[in-house]
């Protein structure tokens, strides 16, 4: 699998599509506001640009896109005001695989502009958005050029399926199944990755440039433990049990995995140290439920199954890779079995997600 070509959330604005359900990520990207307001603040402290450039890496497309940026800009407005400066230029540069879903992004710039007036009072003239494909395990950007870098529920992607997967066929993923030697593979693809962004955004931002990082992760040591790999294992029960009626081929099946890594706030901090380019001004772990409309309000009858919100989250993050390895053809069975199967782990056991955010910035 040629990660870099089919790694992408699933596009468009269908039921199905990553723009309808990403709910989870959009609170993840709300939990971490005072972290973002704390790092721009630090940023101000450092320098006062005429013109601010902010990366977000990993955009990805539908209505979480421009939310993050908002967010980052309102924070820079109430600086601004706060400190009687008007607010700058602002360069926005949105980041993903050539794979994700831009023409969407771009249709919604007029509406982000509108948005941006009216919360923050800057006009379309002074905001300029730029799409950037590519792998930001790669210099994307000129050298210091940024000021502000942003990537949520990203990073725990990895450049390419590790090597030495060997006595994992039945798995997708680390599991609980999984030999030591797939984990150290997994792990020792992180490393590489992770120290890979690091470098690489050394050198694109400017001396006191800010990053806030935000991975799906884990509070625990077991990179196999049930907090990260289970919603995985579980679209695995699935997929095995469609091989097992003969409707998936086998070996398909034990050629399938994951390319993802879920560190712990260790595991964060280590590579963040041992690359050196960065000062970690903090580091948080939060937690949000599987059920994106848990304790909210329902937009429709099909949202109160908590079960069919998780199967249709997992849809918009996973059916580009399932669809490229196994062929559109399963993608509806696997996707009605796995909620059935989600339905009864979700009526007998509290499921979460765990992130790990990190505040990051650049030493001189």
């Amino acid at each position: 699998m040629e990660v870099v070509q089919v790694l992408c959330m699933k596009g468009g604005n269908g039921d199905s599509s990553y723009a309808n359900n990403s709910l989870v990520q959009k609170k993840v990207i709300s939990l971490t506001k005072p972290i973002m307001e704390e790092a721009i603040t630090n940023l101000y402290d450092n320098n006062f640009p005429a013109s601010l450039r902010i990366a977000d890496l990993g955009c990805s497309s539908g209505p979480n896109t421009f939310f993050a940026v908002l967010e980052i800009v309102n924070a820079v407005a109430k600086l601004c005001k706060k400190m009687g400066r008007p607010l700058p230029e602002l360069q926005v540069f949105l980041n993903d695989l050539p794979g994700n879903d831009f023409n969407t992004i771009f249709k919604s710039v007029s509406k982000f502009q509108k948005d941006l007036q009216k919360r923050t009072g800057t006009s379309a003239e002074s905001c300029f958005v730029t799409g950037v494909p590519g792998s930001f395990y790669g210099r994307r950007f000129p050298s210091k050029s940024l000021h502000f870098v942003h990537s949520s529920y990203s990073l725990q992607w990895l450049s390419q399926v590790p090597q030495g997967l060997e006595g994992n066929e039945r798995n997708i993923y680390m599991a609980s199944s999984s030999p030591p030697s797939v984990l150290k593979s997994y792990f020792e693809q992180f490393q590489s990755d992770f120290s890979m962004f690091l470098r690489c955004r050394s050198e694109e931002l400017v001396k006191g440039g800010s990053m806030v990082l935000t991975f799906l992760g884990r509070r625990n040591d077991d990179p196999s433990s049930k907090e990260c790999c289970y919603i995985w294992e579980l679209l695995a029960v699935a997929l095995n049990d469609m091989v097992s009626e003969g409707l998936i081929d086998e070996e398909k099946m034990g050629s399938f995995n994951i390319p993802q890594y879920t560190p712990s706030p260790a595991e964060v901090k280590c590579e963040v140290e041992k690359e050196g380019s960065f000062t970690i001004n903090r580091i948080e772990v939060s937690k949000v439920n599987w059920n994106a409309y848990h304790g909210e309000f329902c937009p429709s009858d099909d949202r109160k199954d908590g079960a069919y919100n998780v199967a249709m989250l997992m849809r918009a993050v996973a059916e580009p890779l399932l669809a490229s390895h196994f062929g559109d053809g399963i993608i509806e069975e696997v996707f009605s079995r796995y909620q059935k199967i989600v339905a009864d782990r979700m009526s007998r056991e509290k499921t979460e997600f765990v992130n790990v955010t990190v505040s990051l910035t650049k030493r001189g």
